[in-house]
């Protein structure tokens, strides 16, 4: 299940990366399951990496490649099927010997290569595949190779996700594209299960960082599925400087500026994108809280509610049951609550106020208004000036079964 119809959009190349995907046969016999991203040299490279204590082997060598690699990176190489979590210094070994396998055929340093995978965790990683499958990756280096990329890192999703941006400034064009994947496990608290974009402007390393980490804090640190951390999080972005600018220094510059709403524009949509394939999504949820005395109350309501299983089952089943909506609020933790001041809305119909049903409203709206694919629960605190959205799925029949089932 999925919610809309999620068509793959129009990817533009982004002049000095490559992407080859190809099939390492890791869980399943001939599925492409291996993708390898090469970027010019001279590129400069940004990331955020999953806040769980148990961060997979890959996250554990890419930081530290990040952080020590000699130039620039160069390479990224994901794989499906396994996680490589869970795994201990076997784990690390392993992700380790793909670097080295990737820099042994392009003649780099395996500092200047990313590992990543996703798949199953506590499960060895089955390196000799992914040493075999190289040569054809690097075959398969293409510069209009995003959409196949896009579904090769797939694992439980139903379709693939990408967004891109063309814009001019400052008398050039530029472009910002990016793929995503993520289904379930996903309340990111960085970034979402594996993402990766690339723009063709030059931008020095720490503004590069800086324009990530914010762009992502406003759009995959505001999704959720099912509350859960994963393993593996990670979010690249990648900077080639082929469209001949000077290095981009200023973020408040007109070109910084557009750069930065180009970004924040590509991972909204791949957030988004990855709530309405949530596994056994049949709603996609706005959940937007305003009036609160600070962003971080209302995301703390906005999450509570979108947290909720009682509110997700409702939500499953077009039930405008609001006082489970009442009851999240409530024990959302925001301090002093005014009840009496408290509205509450579903698609703009006003269905609680001054601490009960609202005098105008009718289960009949209230039906309505749980009806389409796309709904907006809206709450207004009516404390102070500040809002926040998230975005949620429901929880199904099929949430239960992909996620009891992911293993047999």
């Amino acid at each position: 299940m999925a919610v809309g119809k999620g068509r793959l959009p129009e990817l533009f190349p982004v002049a000095g990366i490559r992407l080859g995907t190809v099939s390492a046969g890791i869980k399943t016999p001939g599925r492409k399951d291996l993708v390898l991203i090469e970027a010019q040299v001279g590129s400069t490279c940004a990331a955020v990496f999953t806040q769980n204590a148990f961060c997979a082997a890959p996250v554990t060598v890419a930081k530290e490649h990040l952080r020590d690699c000699h130039a620039d990176v160069r390479y990224l190489l994901i794989n499906t099927g396994n996680a490589n979590a869970g795994t201990g210094e076997r784990g690390i070994e392993l992700a380790q010997s793909c670097a080295a396998a990737v820099a042994q055929l392009a003649g780099v340093s395996s500092r200047d290569v990313l590992p990543f995978s996703t798949g199953v965790i506590g499960e060895p990683l089955p390196a000799e595949k992914i040493h075999t499958a190289l040569p054809a990756a690097f075959e398969a280096l293409d510069s209009d190779g995003w959409g196949e990329a896009a579904s090769g890192i797939l694992t439980t999703d139903t379709r693939p996700k990408g967004a891109s941006v063309k814009f001019s400034c400052d008398g050039r064009e530029y472009v910002v594209t990016g793929i995503a994947k993520g289904a379930g496990m996903i309340r990111p608290n960085m970034a979402t299960m594996l993402a990766y974009l690339a723009t063709d402007m030059a931008v020095e390393k720490t503004v590069l960082q800086h324009l990530l980490s914010a762009a992502v804090e406003t759009s995959f640190n505001r999704i959720t599925i099912d509350g859960d951390t994963s393993t593996n999080d990670a979010c690249v972005l990648l900077s080639t400087g082929e469209a001949g600018n000077a290095a981009l220094a200023d973020l408040n510059s007109e070109v910084g500026i557009a750069l930065r709403e180009a970004l924040e524009s590509v991972c909204l949509k791949l957030a988004q994108g990855l709530v309405r394939d949530g596994e056994g999504a049949s709603k996609f949820v706005t959940v937007l809280v305003k009036g609160g005395n600070s962003e971080q109350e209302c995301l703390d309501v906005a999450f509570t509610i979108a947290h909720s299983p009682l509110v997700k089952t409702a939500l499953f089943a077009s039930d405008p049951n609001w006082g489970r909506l009442l009851a999240a609020i409530g024990r959302a933790g925001v301090a002093d609550l005014a009840v009496d001041k408290v509205g509450v809305y579903l698609n703009d119909i006003l269905i609680a106020e001054h601490g009960c049903r609202a005098a105008t409203y009718t289960e009949e709206q209230g039906v309505v208004a749980m009806a389409p694919e796309d709904i907006e629960i809206r709450i207004e605190l009516n404390r102070g000036q500040h809002e926040a959205s998230v975005w949620t799925s429901d929880l199904s029949y099929d949430y239960v079964r992909i996620n009891a089932e992911y293993r047999t």
